[in-house]
C-alpha cells in the first residue's frame, strides 16, 4: 500500500523529534511505499539536511512553519466575507466555553478556511489582516467566552493571529490533489498538532483514513512551552484553547490512535478520544548495541551512579546533586557520572554551568593526602568523549542508573538502561512506572532525600541490583524492541486498509486491494451493512 507519512520537526531531516522512529518504521515495512510530507520548524533544521532515505520512500514534500508563505493573493469583497465567516467560526470555537458547540464551530471554521485556501489562496494575508484582528476581538468579547480572553488587548490580538497563521499554514499547502495526498491509501501522522492537519484535510477531501501516533503528546508539550514563553495570560489562554480544539478534532477524525504509553493515552482520553480507537504501541529500540553490556552482570563500578540524557531543567539535575550529597554522607566512596547527549537544547550550556557550580560548592575537590591532587566526585562528561565513547559504555560505567526528572514523556534513557541490565532509580513522572513495571525503584519527584535512600539501598545490595537488572532486561526485550513495534504497525496498516481499500490498481495477490463484496453480484454490495445485519436480512 502507499502510506502518506506526516511529520513535524523530524523525519526526513537529520535532526528533530521522532526522526529515528520514523526511519525504523519506513525501513522495517519495506513492502509498502511511503510518501513523506514534512513540516520543518527552524531554518537550522533545514540546513542540517536529510537522512539517507531508503528506496521505499517514493517522494518527499516539505514546507516550513517558520518562514512566511505569502502567495501574493488578496481577497475581494466576496472572499473577505467568506473568510470572516469561516475565521469567525474557528475563533468562536476557540473562545467559547461550551465544548460541544465550540468543537462544531471550530471544525466548520477549520475546513471552511481550508476550502477557501484551496480555491483562492491568500490565507496568509487574510490571517494577518485587520479583519482577522477584529474578528478575533469580537469572539473574545462575545457572551459565553472563556475566562481570561475578555481582558485581551490589541497587542494580544496581534500576537495571537500571528501564532494562528503559523499553526494554520498547512491549510494553504499544495499537497491536497490527486497527485498528492489524494493518491495515498493511508495517512500516518507521526504526531498530533500541525503534523496531523494535512491528514484531516485528506480525510475531508478524499476520505483517506488517518492514523495518529503520539509518543509525546503535542498538546502537553504546547502547554509546557506556553507556560515558559514570555506571553500575556490572554494569549496563553487563546493558544492553549486552539491547540486543545485541534487535538480534539484530530482525535475524533482519526481512524485509530496509537499512543506510545498509558500516560499519553490518558491525555488523549481527556481530550475526547474514543477508547475504542486507542491502541497502545510502545516505541521500538535497537538492542544490538546494548547486548554485550546486558549479558555481563559484573560490568560497571559498584560504587558509581550514572545519569544519561539531554541536559535541560526538566531533568532536575539540581535535585540529583543534592541527593548525591546525602549519598556521600552515608557512603563517601561513591561517585556520580553525569553523561550528556552530544546534541544540546537551547539554553543547555547555561544550565550545565549552573550545575557545575553547584557541584563545586557541594563537593570541594579533596585530596586523599598532602601530596595528591584533589578530585571532585561528580564528573560532567559527554557521549563520544574518552570516558564514554558510546552510549552502551556510558550505561556500563556504573552499577545504578538514575533518572531525576520532574517532567518526562516516554523515558528513552530508562529503557536503554534496562537493555543494559542496569538497576534503576527513577522519579515517578510520565510513563516511568509503566516502563519500569516493578523492575526498578521509583520515588517522588523533587525529593532528594527519597532519591538518596533508594540509591543507597541498591548500592549496598549487589544481589538485589543483579536481580532487578536481569528482570529489567527481560522486560525491555519483551516490550520495547523494534521488532514488536514493526509487527504492531504491520497489522494496524492491514486492518485499516481492510476497511478502506486502496485507490489504485494493485498487483495480483495484494490483500485487501478490493473489498470482498465487490465481487458479489447485486446492488446490495454498495449499501452499508449494520453490525446487527445477518445473512437472512441480506437475502430478504
Amino acid at each position: 500500500m502507499r502510506i502518506g507519512l506526516l511529520t513535524e520537526g523530524g523525519y526526513p531531516y537529520a535532526t528533530g523529534e521522532s526522526r529515528l522512529w520514523c526511519d525504523r518504521l519506513v525501513r522495517g515495512l519495506a513492502p509498502h511505499e511511503f510518501d513523506v510530507y514534512a513540516l520543518s520548524r527552524t531554518a537550522r533544521q533545514e540546513e542540517s539536511g536529510w537522512v539517507d532515505l531508503p528506496p521505499q520512500v517514493q517522494r518527499v514534500r516539505t514546507a516550513s512553519l517558520w518562514a512566511p508563505e505569502d502567495d501574493g493573493h488578496t481577497y475581494g469583497r466576496r472572499e473577505r466575507r467568506r473568510f470572516a465567516e469561516h475565521f469567525g467560526a474557528l475563533v468562536t470555537g476557540v473562545c467559547a466555553e461550551d465544548d460541544t458547540t465550540a468543537a462544531r464551530c471550530f471544525a466548520d471554521g477549520l475546513y471552511g478556511l481550508a476550502e477557501l485556501a484551496g480555491e483562492r489562496g491568500g490565507l496568509y494575508a487574510a490571517l494577518r489582516s485587520e479583519l482577522a484582528v477584529r474578528t478575533l476581538e469580537s469572539a473574545c468579547r462575545a457572551p459565553g467566552a472563556r475566562r481570561g480572553v475578555a481582558d485581551a488587548t490589541v497587542p494580544d490580538y496581534l500576537d495571537t493571529v500571528d501564532r494562528l497563521e503559523r499553526a494554520l499554514r498547512p491549510l494553504s499547502l499544495d499537497w491536497y490533489g490527486e497527485d498528492g495526498l489524494g493518491a495515498v491509501d493511508l495517512c500516518h501522522a507521526a504526531s498530533g498538532g500541525s503534523a496531523a492537519l494535512p491528514g484531516l484535510l485528506a480525510k475531508r477531501f478524499f476520505g483517506t483514513p488517518l492514523l495518529v501516533t503520539e509518543y509525546g503528546v503535542q498538546l502537553r508539550a504546547h502547554y509546557l512551552a506556553t507556560t515558559e514563553a514570555p506571553r500575556s495570560a490572554p494569549v496563553r489562554a487563546l493558544l492553549a484553547a486552539f491547540q486543545g480544539r485541534l487535538a480534539g478534532e484530530v482525535y475524533r477524525q482519526a481512524a485509530l490512535l496509537t499512543p506510545g504509553n498509558t500516560h499519553a493515552r490518558r491525555w488523549q482520553e481527556r481530550c475526547g478520544a474514543d477508547r475504542a480507537k486507542l491502541r497502545t504501541v510502545y516505541p521500538g529500540m535497537e538492542t544490538d548495541r546494548f547486548t554485550e553490556v546486558g549479558e555481563d552482570e559484573e560490568s560497571g563500578d559498584p560504587a558509581t551512579l550514572v545519569w544519561v540524557g539531554r541536559v535541560e531543567p526538566a531533568k532536575d539535575l539540581i535535585a540529583l546533586l543534592h541527593a548525591f550529597a546525602e549519598v556521600r554522607k552515608a557512603q563517601p566512596d561513591v561517585r556520580l557520572r553525569i553523561i550528556a547527549a552530544p546534541v544540546r537544547e537551547p539554553g543547555a550550556d547555561a544550565y550545565i554551568a549552573h550545575c557545575k557550580a553547584l557541584a563545586a560548592q557541594l563537593f570541594p575537590d579533596e585530596a586523599p593526602g598532602a601530596h595528591a591532587v584533589g578530585e571532585n566526585p561528580v564528573s560532567f562528561e559527554e557521549i563520544g568523549g574518552p570516558e564514554a565513547p558510546t552510549l552502551a559504555e556510558a550505561y556500563a560505567a556504573g552499577a545504578v542508573v538514575v533518572l531525576s526528572s520532574v517532567v518526562e514523556g516516554f523515558p528513552i534513557s530508562l529503557v536503554e538502561a534496562m537493555f543494559c541490565a542496569r538497576a534503576t532509580v527513577s522519579t515517578d513522572v510520565g510513563a516511568v512506572v509503566e516502563v519500569i513495571g516493578g523492575t526498578g525503584l521509583v520515588v517522588p519527584p523533587r525529593n532528594p532525600r527519597a532519591l538518596a535512600d533508594a540509591c543507597l539501598a541498591l548500592l549496598r545490595d549487589p544481589e538485589r541490583r543483579y536481580r532487578l537488572g536481569a528482570a529489567a532486561r527481560a522486560r525491555a526485550l519483551e516490550l520495547f524492541t523494534v521488532e514488536q513495534n514493526l509487527a504492531a504497525f504491520r497489522g494496524i496498516y492491514l486492518e485499516l486498509l481492510s476497511h478502506s481499500p486502496v485507490r489504485r490498481r494493485a498487483a495480483e495477490g495484494v490483500p485487501f486491494a478490493h473489498p470482498a463484496e465487490a465481487y458479489v453480484p447485486g446492488t446490495w454490495a454498495d449499501q452499508p451493512v449494520s453490525a446487527t445485519t445477518g445473512p437472512g436480512d441480506l437475502d430478504a
